[in-house]
C-alpha cells in the first residue's frame, strides 16, 4: 500500500509541478472565456505528461547508482569481478548491444538494469545474489537484465508512462471543465473552485488507473526478459533455476527509484499494481517454452 501510494503521489507531484511551471510561463492558455481550447490543452498535456517521464529516464543511471550505493567495476579487483565483466560482455555481444557498465551493491539478492540508451546502460547485481546463487544462475540473471536493455524496455516504459500521464492530465481537465461549467452561474467564468477540486481528484483517480496500465506492461516485459535470457544462454534451465532460487531467498527491497527494475519485485498490494509477475508464473512460462 505504501509503495503504491508513493508512486501515485509522485506522479501527481510531477504533474502538479509541471502544471505550475507551464502556468507561470503562460503555456496553459486552454481555458478561455469562449470555452475550452482542446488543441492547446492537448499540447499542454503532452508537455506535462512526457517531460517528467523523459527526465526520469535521462537521470536513471546516476539515480540508480546513488540510491543503491552501487560501485561500478572499472578495473576488476578479484576473480568474481573479472568473471562478471567477462560474462556481461559476452551476453551483450550476443544481444547486439554496447557493453553496459557493471556494478555491484551491498544488499539481499536482487539485480537491475537501467539507462536511457541501449549502448550506454547499467547492469547492477547485489552481493547477496552473488553469494547465494551458482554462476549459471547468476549468468541467467545477468542475461535477463541484458535482455531488458536489448529489448529497449526502459525507453518503452518511459513512452508508456508519458502517454498515460498525458491522458491523465488531458482527461482530468476535460472533466474539471465540464463540472466547472455545470456548477458555474456565470457563463464567462473559467477555472473556478469546482474546476480545481475536480482536476485534483481526477488526477488521483486516473493516476491509479494509469499505474495499473503501466504495471501490466511491466509484467509483460518480465516474461520477455526471462525468455531473452534463455535465448542468450541457449538453455532455459539456468533461468528456471535462478527463479526457483529467488523464490527461496529473502527478497531485497530496492529503493523506490529502481524498485520496478529489479529481477524480482512484488508490490505487496493488489496484483494489478505489481510490476513483476509471481515467480511461479514466470517459471511456468519458461517451462512451456
Amino acid at each position: 500500500m505504501k509503495r503504491i501510494l508513493l508512486f501515485v503521489l509522485t506522479n501527481v507531484a510531477v504533474i502538479a509541478v509541471m502544471s505550475i511551471v507551464l502556468s507561470v510561463l503562460g503555456v496553459d492558455r486552454f481555458l478561455t472565456s469562449q470555452g475550452l481550447n482542446v488543441g492547446s490543452l492537448l499540447v499542454f498535456s503532452l508537455v506535462v505528461g512526457f517531460t517528467g517521464a523523459i527526465f526520469s529516464l535521462l537521470i536513471s543511471k546516476p539515480m540508480a547508482k546513488w540510491s543503491t550505493g552501487a560501485t561500478v567495476i572499472e578495473q576488476p579487483q578479484n576473480e568474481t569481478e573479472r568473471w562478471l565483466l567477462d560474462t556481461v560482455r559476452r551476453l551483450a555481444d550476443r544481444a547486439g548491444i554496447g557493453m553496459p557498465e557493471v556494478a555491484v551493491y551491498e544488499g539481499e539478492p536482487n539485480a537491475f538494469a537501467t539507462g536511457a540508451f541501449r549502448n550506454e546502460a547499467l547492469v547492477a547485481v547485489s552481493t547477496g545474489l552473488l553469494m547465494n546463487m551458482t554462476r549459471d544462475e547468476v549468468e541467467a540473471v545477468l542475461g535477463h537484465e541484458v535482455a531488458h536493455i536489448a529489448n529497449g524496455d526502459m525507453v518503452t516504459m518511459t513512452l508508456i508512462q508519458g502517454v498515460t500521464n498525458t491522458f491523465v492530465v488531458f482527461l482530468s481537465r476535460i472533466v474539471g471543465y465540464v463540472v466547472d461549467r455545470a456548477l458555474s452561474r456565470n457563463d464567462e467564468s473559467t477555472g473556478g473552485i469546482g474546476y480545481m477540486v475536480t482536476v485534483i481528484v481526477c488526477q488521483i483517480v486516473f493516476g491509479l488507473l494509469a499505474s495499473m496500465i503501466v504495471a501490466w506492461f511491466s509484467r509483460q516485459r518480465e516474461f520477455r526478459a526471462d525468455a531473452g535470457a534463455a535465448q542468450l544462454m541457449g538453455n532455459r534451465q539456468p533461468m528456471i533455476n535462478a527463479l526457483h532460487r529467488l523464490s527461496s531467498l529473502h527478497e531485497s527491497a530496492l529503493p523506490q527509484s529502481v524498485a520496478a527494475l529489479g529481477i524480482n519485485h512484488s508490490s505487496g498490494f493488489f496484483e494489478l499494481f505489481s510490476t513483476h509477475p509471481p515467480l511461479a508464473e514466470r517459471i511456468a512460462a519458461l517451462q512451456r517454452g
